[in-house]
């Protein structure tokens, strides 16, 4: 684990907690050490941050973020010591995608959101595959997590983390097996939520 992103992880949760406390259910789930992918519905920009906090500061998530902010001096550098890595999607992803498969081969955690951006809704957006794909190309499992879309100002938050699975494909997979894969994926999250509802 960086010695910035523990900083940062202990710097700014009191901060967002403050505004958004929160429960996490499940941490008995986290699979500890060794690669995985951790995967959860996206609503809001702080949902980075509340996965975090909820694997607790000692399972250091690797994120992708827009590659322009790693264009801006301070802000690119702290994002870099933190461990994110950038994602231009003007040129498809594929660096991105390399430097999220490099870090798995590498033992580490990654952090994707299936649906590709912030949804309000929970069936607002096609899932995108990027996620499944990765799971099954290097055997790792896959945690599933749930944010609550709508959260809560000053009142607890339920964040869920469900039973790690694999996904269960091998290379000669079809496109469309990995897109009802992604789906599978997804109502794993949407159920997680309902959980707790």
């Amino acid at each position: 684990m960086s010695l910035a992103y523990k900083i940062l992880w202990y710097v700014t949760r009191p901060f967002v907690y403050l505004v958004y406390p929160c429960r996490t259910i499940g941490r008995e789930n986290r699979p500890g050490a060794g690669a995985y992918l951790i995967c959860g519905n996206h609503s809001s920009m702080i949902d980075p941050f509340l996965m975090a906090y909820s694997m607790g500061a000692q399972f250091q998530i690797h994120y992708m973020a827009k590659a322009v902010l790693f264009r801006i001096p301070v802000i690119g550098a702290i994002l870099r010591g933190i461990g994110m890595f950038p994602v231009d999607r003007e040129s498809g992803g594929a660096q991105a995608m390399m430097a999220a498969m490099k870090l798995l081969k590498n033992g580490k955690r990654v952090g994707m959101f299936p649906e590709g951006t912030r949804v309000s809704t929970e069936d607002g957006s096609a899932v995108k595959a990027g996620a499944v794909r990765l799971a099954a190309r290097l055997n790792v499992p896959i945690v599933p997590m749930y944010v609550p879309r709508k959260k809560k100002v000053l009142r607890f938050n339920k964040i869920v983390i469900g039973t790690p699975y694999m996904v269960g494909l091998d290379k000669k997979a079809s496109a469309e097996e990995y897109e009802q894969a992604a789906n599978e994926l997804m109502e794993k999250i949407r159920l997680l939520g309902e959980s707790v509802q």
